[in-house]
C-alpha cells in the first residue's frame, strides 16, 4: 500500500511541473504582445512604461529562462503579480478560496444528496416505471446549462418568492449557487450509480448470496455497495475537483466572490499573470484529488493493493 501511494504521489507531483510547464509557455503561446495588450487602455503606455513592464514580468529573458524561473517561484509558492492590482496572485486567491471550497462543498452534498438515492431507487428498480423517471430526470439534469438553471432559480426563489437573496456572499447567498451546482451534477452522479450497481447485482457472488436466502438490503448494503463504491468515488471526486475549479459561470452568475469570479475578471482585463495562476490552481487540483481517488481505491479494492 505505501508502494501505491509513493507512485501515486510521484505521479501527481510530475504531473504539477507539467502543467506549470505548460502554464508558463502560455504567454508565448498568445498571439501577439502580451504588454501592449495588458497595457493598450493605459494613458501611460509610453515604451519606458512597456519596457519597465517587460523587465518586470521577465519577458525580457530567454523564452526558456522565463519557464523555468516561473516554474520555480511556482513550486516557491509565488504566483506572481497581479497586473491591475498590483498584489499578489496567491494572496488573492488564498482569500477567495474559502468561498469557493465552501461552495465546491455545499454543491457536493446536494448532489450526493439527490443522486445516489436516485440512482440507487433506479438499479434496484431495473426495467420498472421507476428507472424510466430516474433516467428521464437525469437526461434532463445532464442536458440542462448549469448558468439557465441558475437563472431559472434566481428568478424563482429570489426575484418571484423573495425567500433567498440574488447575490452576496452570505450564508443565505450560498443556497442558490449551492443548489444549481447541486441539481446539475447529481443526474451524473445518480446515472454513475445506477451503472455501478447494476454491473455489480449481475455478478456471481450476488446471485449465490440471493440463493442462500438473504434479504435484499442485506444483498444490496453488505455484498454489493463496496464493490460500487470503486465506479462511484471516481465519479464524486471528479466532481469535486471540477466544481473547485469550473464554477467560474455560477460564480459570475451569483455573484459570488470565488476564484472562478476572480478568473473572469482577470481574462476581462488581460491579466496574464492571474491568468496562470488561476492555471495552474485548477490543475492541480485536479491532479490532487484524482490522486487521492487513485490512494482511496486502494483502500476500496484489495486487489489493487496486491498489485
Amino acid at each position: 500500500m505505501l508502494l501505491l501511494i509513493f507512485k501515486r504521489v510521484l505521479i501527481a507531483f510530475f504531473t504539477v511541473i507539467a502543467v506549470i510547464l505548460l502554464s508558463g509557455i502560455l504567454v508565448h503561446v498568445v498571439p501577439g504582445d502580451p504588454v501592449t495588450a495588458m497595457m493598450a487602455q493605459s494613458v501611460s503606455a509610453t515604451p519606458e512604461a512597456m519596457a519597465e513592464m517587460r523587465a518586470r514580468l521577465g519577458l525580457d529573458l530567454p523564452v526558456w529562462q522565463q519557464v523555468l524561473l516561473y516554474t520555480w517561484h511556482v513550486l516557491q509558492g509565488d504566483l506572481g503579480t497581479s497586473i491591475r492590482g498590483n498584489e499578489s496572485v496567491a494572496w488573492l486567491f488564498l482569500q477567495r478560496l474559502p468561498n469557493t471550497f465552501s461552495l465546491a462543498v455545499s454543491g457536493l452534498v446536494i448532489a450526493l444528496a439527490i443522486g445516489l438515492p436516485l440512482g440507487f431507487i433506479a438499479a434496484i428498480n431495473r426495467g420498472r416505471l421507476a428507472e424510466t423517471v430516474v433516467m428521464v430526470l437525469a437526461v434532463l439534469g445532464v442536458s440542462i446549462p448549469a448558468f439557465w438553471l441558475g437563472l431559472i432559480l434566481m428568478q424563482l426563489f429570489a426575484l418571484e418568492l423573495g425567500w433567498l437573496p440574488v447575490a452576496g456572499s452570505g450564508w443565505r447567498n450560498i443556497v442558490l449557487p449551492a443548489l444549481t451546482l447541486g441539481l446539475t451534477y447529481c443526474a451524473l452522479v445518480a446515472r454513475m450509480t445506477r451503472s455501478a450497481l447494476i454491473e455489480v447485482l449481475e455478478e456471481d457472488y450476488i446471485r449465490t448470496a440471493r440463493a442462500r436466502g438473504l434479504r435484499e438490503y442485506q444483498v444490496l448494503f453488505v455484498h454489493a455497495l463496496r464493490p460500487a463504491l470503486i465506479s462511484i468515488v471516481t465519479v464524486v471526486g471528479l466532481v469535486f475537483a471540477y466544481l473547485l475549479g469550473g464554477q467560474v459561470i455560477i460564480e459570475n452568475v451569483f455573484s459570488w466572490n470565488g476564484v472562478g469570479r476572480l478568473a473572469v475578471q482577470a481574462m476581462l482585463q488581460r491579466d496574464y499573470p492571474m491568468i496562470q495562476g488561476f492555471i495552474v490552481v485548477f490543475a492541480t487540483s485536479v491532479v490532487v484529488v484524482s490522486m487521492l481517488i487513485d490512494i482511496l481505491y486502494g483502500f476500496l479494492d484489495p486487489r489493487m493493493r496486491k498489485s
